[in-house]
């Protein structure tokens, strides 16, 4: 009986999807589910045509598989991954391939690794982005492992990718490195969306705009150089109305946010690796604080807020706030970027920054106009230190930067909260900045603690007696 070329287990939204696409690039797949009764469902209900096999078991999936077996895992990162691992495991052979494909801290990926490798079982982790639509009709795939291990499976991921200027898919890097770059591809993502959330947030309270009228303007800035998949659901999200109370949906939706830790992991990843990402720990921190509802509400009724004005100019102000998006946007991308620049010198991931932002173009959640000119800026410049210098960037940043501090400006002067956009601006100014403070901090620590300092007028580390 003839085998099946490749496996894949877990089938969630994202593992049905993502079958489906690699079936329909010519390849024969075959699937199991822990729980049973889902394969049957999928198999009936989505694969008549299709070649697609059920499985009722690991070791029924293993002996359908042609060898070396190339097994994708499209379960919940964490312990599931390690109990899925272990009850395919005693299945496997020498030379045979696992892929996880989900959102796996790169530590993870490199114990499983490391621990697998003692059997001669290959391993990737692989970050797929792109939701549910991008699964099933393209994602962006992020592969990283060794490249032999890559190559087994790098025609069938290529296909199955997005293709813009060529496969959105493409080998990141040895070890955990392609969910390293997935696990910052989210973190800009939580930036980009907390941004977007508070400049809806301003044109809602400060210029009195309605979801609809909000809706009618980000559809225009996305026409323009902030255009973007995020600022299309936007779009679609302010437009949408309940039908249950014929009000805009997203006034009956509750303000807490749910996460799954890439995010918060990209913050400790930033710290680990000495690199700010203020944006993204804000995106974070804005989440955080979401989830204390009751609190808020009994803060709402203690704490004195301010009489929120409207803009003397309504349409310049608007013009404003997509500037100050469109900076803050970039500051997202820029950290992340400059993360990435600095954990592959660090991890030894030898990542490649323009192929990174080119294979985001497609499929992925944070695709957007600016990974045009985000690519051709590290095309141009290998060595560049970050994103806000590059002459492109530097150039919108000096432009929009004004606008940029009117904007938060009066959002701080109407108690509205901005803790992404206020630490995007705060960004640009502290690495514009050729002094900070932070002279005092060096005196400070040596004195309470003798940790010396270093001087502006001559070499070496220094000491001061500062009590008498």
């Amino acid at each position: 009986m003839a085998k099946q070329q490749i496996g894949l287990v877990g089938l969630a939204v994202m593992g049905e999807n993502l079958a489906l696409n690699i079936e329909s690039r010519g390849y024969s797949m075959a699937v199991w589910n822990r729980t049973t009764s889902k394969v049957t469902r999928f198999v009936e209900n989505r694969c008549p045509g299709k070649d697609v096999v059920g499985c009722m078991s690991a070791k029924e999936l293993c002996d359908a598989l042609q060898r070396p077996r190339k097994i994708i895992l499209m379960v919940k990162a964490g312990e599931p991954v390690d109990a899925m691992i272990g009850q395919i495991r005693p299945h496997l052979d020498r030379g045979d391939l696992l892929i996880d494909g989900g959102n796996s801290h790169f530590r993870d990926t490199e114990r499983r690794l490391d621990d697998l490798a003692r059997d001669g079982i290959l391993y990737i982790g692989t970050g797929v982005s792109g939701g549910e639509e991008g699964a099933l009709n393209g994602p962006c795939i992020m592969p990283g492992g060794s490249k032999k291990a890559y190559r087994l499976v790098k025609g069938a991921f290529e296909k199955a990718a997005a293709q813009v200027d060529g496969p959105c898919c493409t080998y990141i890097g040895d070890r955990g490195a392609g969910h390293f770059v997935k696990m910052v591809h989210n973190g800009i993502e939580y930036g980009i969306m907390q941004s977007i959330a508070e400049v809806y947030q301003i044109l809602g309270e400060f210029a009195r705009m309605s979801p609809e009228e909000m809706s009618e303007t980000f559809a225009n800035w996305n026409r323009g150089e902030l255009g973007g998949y995020l600022i299309e659901i936007t779009v679609e999200c302010l437009a949408r109305t309940d039908p249950d109370t014929g009000e805009p949906l997203v006034d009956v939706i509750l303000d807490r946010a749910g996460q799954k830790g890439t995010g918060k992991w990209t913050s400790q990843a930033a710290m680990d690796v000495g690199v700010a990402v203020p944006t993204i720990d804000m995106a974070v921190e804005a989440r955080i604080l979401s989830a204390f509802k009751h609190e808020r509400e009994d803060a709402s009724h203690i704490l004195k807020g301010t009489r929120v004005y409207r803009p003397s100019n309504r349409t310049q102000f608007i013009n404003r706030c997509r500037d100050a998006l469109y900076s803050a946007v970039l500051c997202a991308y820029a950290q992340g970027m400059a993360l990435l620049r600095e954990a592959s010198t660090e991890y030894d991931y030898n990542l490649t920054l323009p192929e990174i932002a080119r294979i985001w173009k497609g499929g992925c959640i944070i695709r957007s106009k600016m990974l045009d000119p985000i690519a051709e800026a590290y095309q141009s410049d290998r060595g560049l230190a970050n994103l806000l210098i590059a002459p492109h960037f530097a150039k919108q940043v000096n432009r929009r930067v004004r606008a940029m501090r009117t904007v938060v400006s009066e959002a701080v002067a109407a108690g509205i909260p901005v803790l992404a956009l206020g630490s995007a601006l705060s960004y640009i100014d502290a690495y514009r900045t050729a002094r900070l403070p932070q002279n005092l901090t060096q005196a400070q620590r040596d004195y309470f603690g003798a940790h010396t300092y270093e001087r502006v007028d001559k070499a070496g580390s220094f000491h001061t007696q500062w009590t008498a």
